[in-house]
C-alpha cells in the first residue's frame, strides 16, 4: 500500500502520557490487520536473529528446545498483534507459554539473562519489520512511535511473566531440596543407624555428598547458617546441624558468631547420632561443668564428658582412689586435690605445677610431701595414677 498518511484510520496518536496501561487503548485497532499477514515471516526472522546473536540458543531447532523456542516467539508476536486488535490482557494459555519459558531456563541451569537478551532481540527485529510494513501502509510516524513504545512495554510484560515462572520454579526446587535434606538428616540421626545404601541414595537425591567425617552442632536457638552447607533442623526445641568436619575451626566459629553452640566430635556418618548426643550434653553443661564460652568444642572436653556419662562409676572410683583426702577439712581437700591433679598430669614437674597453680615452687614441694605421706606407693602405680586423674577431673569440675 502506498500513498500519503491516512490520519482518519491510524492517528495521529499524540495524546496521553505513554504509560504502559494506556498504550493498547491508544493504538488504532486497524493496525492489527496491517501486520497480521506478515506474522510468520517476522517470527522466522526473529528466530534466525536470536540464534545468530545468542550462543546459548545457537543449536538446531529440534526436540523440546526447538519446540519451546519456536512456540514462544510465535506466541509473543501473535499475542502482540491480538492485543492491538482487542486491547485485552494476555490470555491465560498464552501467559503460561512465557511463564513456562522461565521454568525452562531454570531447568537448563541458567538465570534469566539469556532469555531476556532473546526478548530484546525479538523486540528489535519486530519493531524494524513492523516499522517497514507500517510505513508502506501509510501509518503516521507518531503512531509508529507509539507502536515502538508498546513493543518494548510488551517485552517488559513478557519478561515479568518469565521472571514469575523462574522464581516459582526456584521456590519449588528449593522446597524439594530442603525436604530431601531434612530426610537425609533424619536418616543420619536415626537410632539404630539407617542402612548405608538408603543413606547414600538420600544423600545423592539431596545433593549433599556424604563426607568422610562429619560433626553435629547443637544450638540453643535458631541461627542463620547460610553458607555452611549444613543439614539443618532449626524448627523444634533442639536446633541442630550436621556438616562436614571443618578443617579449620575459625570458619565455623565465624559462622556461629553470636550464637551459643556446641560442636560434637568428628565421626563417620553412621555415628552422627552419637556426635549430636555429645554436643547436646556439652551444651547443657556449659557454664556449670564446662567453661562458659559461646562455642564449645567437645573434642577439647572428651574426658569430662565421658566421666559425666557414668556418675555411679565416677563415685566409686573417687571413693576408692581419693579416700586419703576424706579426713581433711574442705579447704585442705581443695588445696591438696588441685595440687595432686597438677602433680599427676605434669609427672611431678615442680616448676609446671607452680606455674599452673600460681604458687611458689617451695610450696609445691611442701604439698608434695603431704601427698606422699597420704598416698605412698599409689602415686607410683600407673593404674592408680590413671584412676586418680579421672576421679579428680570428675570431682573438681
Amino acid at each position: 500500500m502506498t500513498g500519503p498518511p491516512v490520519e482518519t484510520n491510524y492517528g495521529p496518536m499524540l495524546g496521553g502520557d505513554g504509560r504502559p496501561g494506556q498504550l493498547w487503548a491508544m493504538l488504532p485497532r486497524e493496525l492489527a490487520g496491517v501486520f497480521r499477514p506478515r506474522l510468520l515471516d517476522v517470527a522466522d526472522e526473529v528466530l534466525r536473529e536470536i540464534q545468530r546473536t545468542i550462543p546459548d540458543y545457537a543449536r538446531p531447532l529440534d526436540g523440546a528446545f526447538g519446540k519451546a523456542l519456536r512456540a514462544g516467539v510465535q506466541a509473543a508476536i501473535l499475542q502482540f498483534v491480538d492485543r492491538i486488535a482487542t486491547s485485552g490482557p494476555v490470555p491465560e494459555e498464552r501467559r503460561q507459554v512465557f511463564v513456562g519459558l522461565g521454568v525452562h531456563e531454570l531447568a537448563q541451569g541458567r538465570n534469566l539473562d539469556v532469555l531476556q537478551a532473546a526478548y530484546r532481540v525479538g523486540a528489535r527485529v519486530t519493531w524494524r519489520r513492523m516499522a517497514e510494513v507500517g510505513t508502506r501502509a501509510g501509518v503516521p510516524s507518531a503512531t509508529l512511535c507509539l507502536l515502538a513504545e508498546a513493543i518494548f512495554a510488551y517485552i517488559d510484560e513478557l519478561s515479568a511473566l518469565s521472571i514469575e515462572g523462574h522464581a516459582a520454579a526456584q521456590a519449588r526446587a528449593a522446597g524439594a531440596r530442603e525436604r530431601r535434606r531434612r530426610r537425609l538428616l533424619d536418616l543420619l540421626l536415626a537410632d539404630p543407624p539407617s542402612p548405608s545404601r538408603t543413606v547414600q541414595e538420600a544423600a545423592t537425591a539431596a545433593e549433599w555428598p556424604l563426607p568422610h567425617r562429619l560433626v553435629a552442632v547443637a544450638l540453643d536457638g535458631p541461627a542463620d547458617v547460610t553458607g555452611l552447607n549444613a543439614l539443618e533442623d532449626l524448627e523444634d526445641g533442639t536446633p541442630r546441624l550436621l556438616l562436614p568436619a571443618p578443617a579449620d575451626r575459625r570458619a565455623l566459629a565465624a559462622a556461629l558468631t553470636g550464637q551459643r553452640a556446641a560442636v560434637g566430635p568428628p565421626v563417620p556418618p553412621r555415628q552422627a547420632a552419637s556426635s549430636l548426643a555429645t554436643a547436646q550434653e556439652a551444651l547443657r553443661l556449659v557454664g556449670d561443668v564446662l567453661p562458659d564460652e559461646p562455642l564449645t568444642w567437645c573434642e577439647d572436653h572428651l574426658a569430662t564428658l565421658w566421666l559425666r556419662k557414668e556418675p555411679f562409676l565416677v563415685t566409686e572410683v573417687s571413693r576408692r582412689r581419693l579416700a586419703p583426702l576424706t579426713a581433711l577439712t574442705p579447704k585442705q581437700y581443695n588445696r591438696l586435690a588441685h595440687t595432686l591433679l597438677a602433680w599427676l598430669e605434669t609427672c611431678g614437674n615442680v616448676r609446671e605445677v607452680a606455674d599452673r597453680l600460681a604458687i611458689h615452687p617451695q610450696t609445691v614441694r611442701a604439698r608434695a610431701q603431704e601427698l606422699e605421706a597420704l598416698f605412698a606407693d599409689h602415686l607410683r602405680r600407673p593404674d592408680d595414677r590413671f584412676e586418680m586423674i579421672l576421679a579428680l577431673r570428675a570431682t573438681l569440675t
